[in-house]
């Protein structure tokens, strides 16, 4: 026998090491680890941790293997790792009716179990009993199954069990939505069982989705039925949000140490250099220690002052446990293997030798890993004093295996028995390098030959569907369908993939079915969704955005395909949109937006796309792989006969027309109008909130004229003033208010009173005057209420105008409901107000009359499909949203809600306003779009609160058109959806715009590149006699802070750091008090400075302020106190602020100089009073209509400057806090 190498001498010695301290503990039945020697319950985490080393062994000897001894030593540890892997696999597919259950309801209670018994893997306790939802776990067993079969080892034994598999992936595929208790399966670290998003457990899942994907279980020895399939789509979403949280944890934990395994081996799952460096140098800086990294700030576990008699802590106590948390060696393990995989040797080195000193040695000097080192309980008070000073002492497991398993496997790569390729043969490692640029190609298809006709008069030489064939052109849903089929397994009782959604990366590849090829237009344009879908210049809106989007986002083989169908109903007047005709000429052109393209035919790109096989679908379980399965052979016959074939919309004209005189014309108009409920005019934006008083709409309390006694006269005061008419505001009658709709009261002495007093008096007495009762009798008499339903409907048919057919629906809804029977015939099928609604909406969206649009939608319940994808959007990457308008009726979400829900709540919030409700869904899918491709826009934002964005949307209109609040909201309702989400750009990024008007009435904004723009004066906006007075005297620069901090206010922005810096203002006074809600200096114990869940505090507190305006002074006044705190001026602020006070004394002083040097204030606040001024003061409104009692010109100044507001605050300061030395010398650190 040969004498060994010395190689094969020193893998011997780990052969040995490995043995003893890892194999030792494998359980003979199962394969599975204990925990310890007195607990036998296995953690799936922590074994798929074990058995690493046991794997780069294997792999080591592979290397070596001359003798045979050596490859039977690295077979048989190659079984260790199959028999560990597939019990790990048995035990959770005891659990398979959980999974099945969690693709529906993601509840912790149906979640697979997180450990297991060893002896037996069945379950150890009960669902509710431990944190078991830890998607981390899960998705790290299934990222080491995909490397360890990469590698060449066979795990998956049947095709049942790569079915089980392939369900594991749909049960992690949404890890970026679902909260869970993750790596240290605590959820929120106080420990109340209360789970939460956290960026190690979507790191995780983003990397188990990429390894899983187009992977074969088998091996080289498997088919097409032995891969598995996971959508781009999804991995991509999980990365989205990763990016977006780090270097942050969760909503409690503002770092972790756990976040390592994601950033290095073994996820590899930031794709992005700077951040992978960011995180890793935040986790050093804050929790690195002599002894290992804490696991997260102020984490209590095992520390000397927790109480070890109950799991959870008390919110006060956290505070206790800062710097005496304790510090874990297992993470110096991953930083060597971190450094490894970066060719970093001196870091390596200097890590290694770090761990070696805070190693313990066993008896046979084999060095171990322990688990935690923690402070003795005597030198508590020491470390309180000097951080990192005490020598600490080991508590816990030691060795621990999942650290000892790491340090072995760095050891192996250290002395080069292991490439760093090896244990990566997925090559995980090479995301964060630069890819080359992406060409995204573009194929437009033609619905029919006129249409190839009408696009090659402008040279744009296109195939119609026809002429692509053998390829089929399908639209996303049908792709959506066939995935559903996707790990179905009638014996396992699976069904499938549940989600219905199919992202832009879905559709951009082609897909082969036996000998079939299809190509699948993408998500967004597909029609029969939702009504932006026929606003073309929306929708080339969003191809663009797409495009960009998938240059960065796109990593798979091939190039990405976007095929779009152009049909009929894009047609303008029979016309080919301009705006469709010059997108397709850019596209020509090879760049658009930076993006490179290529436009050109489908059978050109065959050879340069994407394909991927579609062979799930055959009937695998019935024997015949080859043939497709049954259901989906039914459902892709029937299919393809219907997609693209047009449904005729319903015709609203019937045939039998009776002629009618038309002095009812009138009637119901405003019917929609009156159901409007944006507040524009009253300058305190939303301050008075919808009156208890409020009926559901007048207009079904108030009978129409034609049921009141003198007919005639009534009719021609509605025919004179149809603007007017019946959409007032409010009515008053002596001094009491009578409210109608769902408009906010405004102050009687208030501006709109001109136009109310322009009404007839006569009118409004009756309307008011006419007791409710007389609806209700008239009702009874069935015979009347036909005549009058008969004579609305033949005047349904005689109108052509839409808006009034509208206003005729509107009425028939609210007096006898969707589903009243119209009696008219059509198809031999009764005809309900709701099929006529179908009908209308229809037709609006072909003329675009948007209003009209986004009122019978909302009448429909019709809902955006994408609503709850976009909420969930906004809602993960750490924005919450408010609906509804302020201070009232604003409703929060902060976890996402199913898509009924979601309605409901939007629905509750703006009680009977239809149109505002459409709109708030629009803009949630805008602000989605947005957070996607320019997440720029939302930094320092936590609260997207839509209610102001429209509020603030139509004062910005009603501003630069010049117009009244009811007019501009008129004018908000009625922009096309591309027009709306300029307009949401525009306010969202700042920048000034201009309204110009375009063909047909509609607004078209525009952005200006100087900020000159002619601004009016915001001062006296309702009040026409003062206004002209103003306006000689004012220049056009006006306007513009106030403006801002209106902006800045309404969405929720404050400057950098601000939330951390509060903390230390609160750390030093007893509590701070804003708008009636104190926050407690408590909270300073509870919460770290940079954790969201305080940010989230602070920002309840400022939402109390309805004002936006208002709320940016209040935000400028804390952020002085934070001034005052950070340089130290005085140990200690006194007992609560309130912070109000400060903004009004600000105020008092700005006024005092504004007296001294007669100022533009002297106009309106520090007037010397009179009689008058007084009597108005006392109401509540100042003479500029400035917010909450402070002049409009306070907030119209700019914060630096001698008179700036910053200046004033710190007077302020000075003067309201007693803490402050009020003589004497002190520096000035605001200069």
């Amino acid at each position: 026998m040969r004498s060994r190498s010395n190689s094969g001498v020193r893998l011997d010695y780990y052969q040995r090491i490995v043995h003893r301290l890892i194999l030792a503990h494998q359980e003979p039945v199962t394969g599975l680890f204990p925990a310890s020697n007195v607990n036998s319950h296995a953690w799936i985490r922590d074994n798929v941790y074990c058995i690493l080393a046991v794997w780069g062994l294997s792999m080591a000897y592979k290397k070596i293997a001359d003798q045979d001894e050596d490859r039977a030593k690295c077979y048989e540890l190659e079984q260790s790792c199959v028999k560990l892997m597939r019990g790990l696999l048995m035990a959770m597919m005891n659990q398979k009716d959980k999974v099945e259950k969690f693709k529906m309801t993601q509840s912790p209670y149906d979640s697979l179990h997180a450990k297991y018994s060893s002896k037996n893997g069945l379950p150890v306790v009960g669902d509710g009993e431990w944190g078991h939802l830890q998607i981390d776990a899960v998705s790290l067993y299934l990222l080491i199954l995909a490397q360890m079969t990469a590698s060449g080892l066979q795990i998956v034994f049947s095709l049942d069990e790569v079915s089980f598999i392939q369900n594991l992936v749909f049960y992690i595929e949404s890890a970026y939505s679902i909260p869970d208790y993750g790596i240290w399966e605590r959820g929120d670290k106080t420990n109340h069982g209360e789970p939460e998003l956290n960026a190690s457990s979507i790191g995780m899942a983003k990397a188990a989705l990429e390894a899983m994907n187009e992977l074969d279980l088998f091996g080289a020895r498997g088919g097409p039925a032995s891969v598995i399939h996971v959508l781009a789509d999804e991995a991509h979403k999980c990365q989205a949000v990763l990016q977006s949280m780090l270097p942050r944890e969760s909503n409690s934990k503002e770092l972790d140490s756990g976040l390592l395994c994601v950033i290095g081996f073994p996820a590899f799952a930031v794709d992005d250099a700077q951040l992978i460096h960011k995180t890793k140098d935040a986790i050093l800086s804050r929790l690195q220690g002599k002894y290992g990294c804490k696991r997260f700030l102020r984490d209590g576990y095992r520390t000397p002052k927790e109480d070890p008699s109950r799991l959870y802590y008390e919110r006060w106590e956290l505070r206790m446990f800062e710097n005496i948390e304790c510090e874990w060696p297992l993470f110096f393990c991953y930083l060597i293997l971190f450094h490894a995989f970066q060719n970093d040797k001196r870091s390596v080195q200097e890590y290694a030798d770090r761990l070696e000193k805070i190693m313990v040695r066993s008896e046979d000097g084999t060095l171990l890993v322990p688990e935690s080192y923690a402070v003795p309980q005597d030198l508590v008070g020491f470390e309180y004093q000097k951080p990192g000073s005490q020598l600490r002492e080991v508590v816990g497991r030691c060795p621990f295996l999942w650290g000892q398993s790491l340090f072995i496997l760095g050891r192996l790569l250290q002395e080069g028995f292991l490439a760093v390729g090896e244990l990566d043969p997925l090559n995980r490692r090479l995301g964060a390098q630069k890819k080359p640029d992406v060409v995204v190609q573009v194929v437009i298809i033609a619905e029919d030959n006129e249409i190839r006709d009408k696009l090659a008069e402008h040279d744009l030489h296109v195939q119609t569907i026809a002429e692509v064939a053998p390829i089929e052109v399908q639209p996303a849903r049908v792709l959506s369908h066939l995935y559903t089929y996707l790990g179905r397994n009638r014996k396992l009782g699976l069904s499938g993939r549940k989600s219905r959604d199919v992202g832009i990366l879905s559709t951009s590849k082609l897909y082969s079915l036996k000998d079939r090829i299809f190509a699948f237009t993408p998500q967004f344009a597909d029609l029969s969704r939702f009504y932006i879908a026929s606003d073309n210049e929306l929708m080339i809106d969003i191809l663009k955005g797409e495009i960009n989007f998938l240059k960065s986002a796109w990593d798979l083989l091939g190039r990405p395909l976007v095929t779009l169908v152009l049909k009929r109903i894009h047609l303008d007047q029979d016309k080919i949109p301009l705006a469709m005709i010059q997108t397709m000429r850019k596209l020509k052109s090879g760049y658009i937006n930076g993006t490179r393209v290529m436009l050109g035919s489908l059978k050109d790109f065959l050879n340069t796309s994407a394909i991927t096989d579609l062979s799930f679908l055959g009937s695998t379980e019935d024997g015949y792989p080859d043939r497709l399965h049954p259901d989906v052979q039914t459902y892709l016959d029937e299919h393809l006969l219907r997609s693209f074939s047009n449904r005729s919309t319903m015709n609203l004209r019937g045939a039998q027309l009776r002629p009618r005189t038309l002095r009812r014309r009138m009637s119901c108009k405003g019917a929609i109008k009156k159901t409007r409920s944006i507040n524009v005019d009253s300058d305190n934006l939303g301050m008075e909130g919808p009156s208890p008083l409020t009926e559901r709409r007048l207009s079904s309390v108030v009978p129409p004229p034609w049921l009141q006694a003198n007919k005639q006269s009534h009719v021609s005061v509605f025919a004179t003033t149809p603007e007017e008419g019946p959409s007032s505001p409010n009515l008053l009658l002596g001094n009491e208010l009578v409210i109608r709709e769902n408009i906010y009261p405004v102050d009687p002495h208030g501006p709109n009173r001109s136009a109310i007093d322009r009404r007839s008096e006569f009118v409004r007495q009756q309307e008011i005057t006419v007791p409710k009762i007389l609806i209700q009798r008239h009702r009874a008499e069935t015979n009347f209420a036909d005549t009058e339903v008969e004579e609305l409907i033949a005047m349904l048919r005689e109108t052509e105008n839409l808006e009034e057919q509208g206003d005729i629906l509107q009425y028939l809804v609210d007096t006898q409901g969707l589903d009243f029977n119209t009696g008219m015939l059509e198809e031999g099928r009764v005809v309900t107000v709701r099929d006529l609604l179908k009908g209308l909406y229809e037709k609006a969206c072909q003329q675009k009359l948007w209003g009209l649009v986004r009122h019978t939608a909302g009448m429909l319940g019709k809902r955006v499909e994408d609503l709850a994808k976009a909420v969930t959007d906004l809602l993960v990457r750490q924005k919450q949203v408010t609906v509804g308008m302020p201070p009232n009726n604003e409703h929060t979400i902060t976890a996402p809600l199913p898509e009924g829900e979601l309605r409901q709540l939007i629905h509750d919030a703006y009680g009977d306003d239809e149109s505002t409700a459409m709109l708030t869904q629009e803009l949630m899918v805008y602000l989605a779009m947005f957070i996607r491709t320019e997440p720029q826009l939302f930094h320092e934002m936590l609260r997207l609160r839509v209610g102001l964005i429209i509020q603030v949307m139509a004062k910005e209109l009603s501003r630069t058109l010049n117009c009244d609040g009811e007019a501009a909201s008129e004018h908000l309702l009625n922009l096309s959806p591309f027009e709306m989400k300029n307009l949401l750009y525009h306010i969202l990024s700042g920048k000034e715009f201009a309204v110009s008007s375009v063909a047909r009435g509609n607004l078209s904004i525009v952005s200006c590149k100087s900020s000159r723009v002619s601004k009016k004066s915001q001062i006296g906006l309702g009040d026409p006699e003062g206004e002209d007075a103003l306006m000689a005297t004012i220049d056009d620069r006006q306007g513009q802070w106030l403006r801002r901090r209106r902006l800045d206010g309404a969405l929720n922005r404050v400057p950098r750091d601000f939330y951390s810096r509060v903390w230390t203002v609160l750390e030093k006074c007893q509590g701070l008090a804003i708008e009636g809600r104190v926050l407690q200096q408590s909270l300073t114990q509870e919460m770290t400075p940079g954790e969201l869940k305080f940010a989230l505090e602070v920002e309840t507190a400022l939402n109390q302020i309805p004002q936006p305006e208002y709320r940016q002074l209040v935000v400028e006044a804390l952020m002085v106190l934070t001034l005052v705190t950070e340089h130290n001026m005085v140990p200690t602020l006194g007992g609560i602020i309130y912070v109000e006070h400060l903004v009004h004394k600000a105020n008092q002083l700005f006024l005092e100089d504004q007296r001294k040097v007669q100022g533009d204030a002297t106009l309106c606040c520090a007037k010397i009073k009179d009689g008058k001024e007084q009597q108005q003061a006392a109401s509540g409104m100042l003479l500029c209509g400035g917010a909450a009692y402070i002049c409009q010109h306070l907030y119209d100044s700019a914060p630096s400057g001698s008179y700036g507001t910053m200046t004033y605050m710190s007077r302020a300061v000075a003067l309201v806090l007693d803490c402050l030395p009020k003589h004497g010398e002190m520096e000035c650190a605001i200069s």
